[in-house]
């Protein structure tokens, strides 16, 4: 895959700008012809979540040139209220450490990441990711020492190189968030062009307690979550679930296509 996209990027003459430098706020990219099309859609189609990487590190030029990209993601009116805090080497090991042994001492109360009248459709597909995940990792879903066990794999950013925190001012509201959303796809479709993988994970808001104390956090920034940055370990089964979508008329009213014609 990586070797297709690299060989549409070049017959297009680098039209989505994938060489340093050039794709960035301030300059933007013009293409013609249909191979920008099926660039943006093969890197689409192909990001999948990792949750096991290989060790090989990422320069940090290379993540700044992602978040180059990344800013470039639409806002209401340009207020771009994220912020990402990039973590390697030690700071990375010893927020891990920390978060970990929390998540042994189960000293926090667990963070509801869905309502309790979650819709049918949801609890659905819920059930169908547990059940995927569960058995590619060779877990009993009725285990629950190791169904804890693999949950605190999150807090070590499954082993990946680069971990990332991002944060927003709490004072904002949804749609804000919203505009939170849209940067972090961004951002993992920019990782995906250069052949890094990426896993956001909502499991780290749980600790937000202690991720302020060890970024130094202002009072009015809140956890939106977490995301593990690298190079997937191609030979991990856990990589390849498989996760179906919903077609497109499951989710989507046309309304007046008729009248016009189309």
């Amino acid at each position: 895959m990586h070797d297709d996209l690299a060989q549409c990027s070049l017959d297009g003459e680098y039209a989505l700008g994938q060489h340093r430098g050039m794709m960035n706020a301030d300059r933007p990219v013009v293409a013609e012809g249909s191979t920008v099309c099926s660039v943006v859609e093969a890197l689409i189609r192909s990001r999948r979540t990792v949750r096991a990487f290989r060790p090989t590190p990422v320069p940090k030029s290379e993540v700044a040139e992602i978040l180059d990209v990344a800013r470039c993601a639409p806002s209401n009116s340009n207020t771009q209220p994220w912020s990402v805090h990039v973590l390697a080497g030690e700071p990375k090991r010893l927020l891990s450490e920390a978060l970990s042994l929390s998540h042994e001492r189960n000293e926090l109360p667990p963070s509801r990441h869905f309502p309790d009248d979650l819709p049918a459709a949801c609890v659905s597909r819920q059930a169908d990711f547990g059940a995927r995940y569960y058995a590619a990792l060779g877990i009993d879903r009725n285990d629950a020492a190791a169904r804890n066990r693999q949950s605190g794999r999150n807090l070590c950013f499954f082993d990946a190189p680069v971990g990332l925190i991002f944060t927003i001012d709490s004072r904002l509201t949804k749609h804000s968030w919203a505009d939170c959303g849209m940067f972090l796809q961004t951002l993992m479709i920019a990782a995906k062009a250069r052949g890094l993988d990426t896993c956001p994970q909502v499991s780290f808001v749980r600790y937000e307690s202690l991720i302020s104390e060890f970024l130094h956090l202002p009072p009015t920034q809140s956890v939106v979550c977490g995301m593990s940055l690298g190079y997937a370990d191609a030979d991990a089964v856990v990589n390849d679930l498989g996760m179906p979508r919903e077609p497109v008329e499951n989710f989507s009213v046309f309304w007046g296509f008729e009248d016009a014609g189309g």
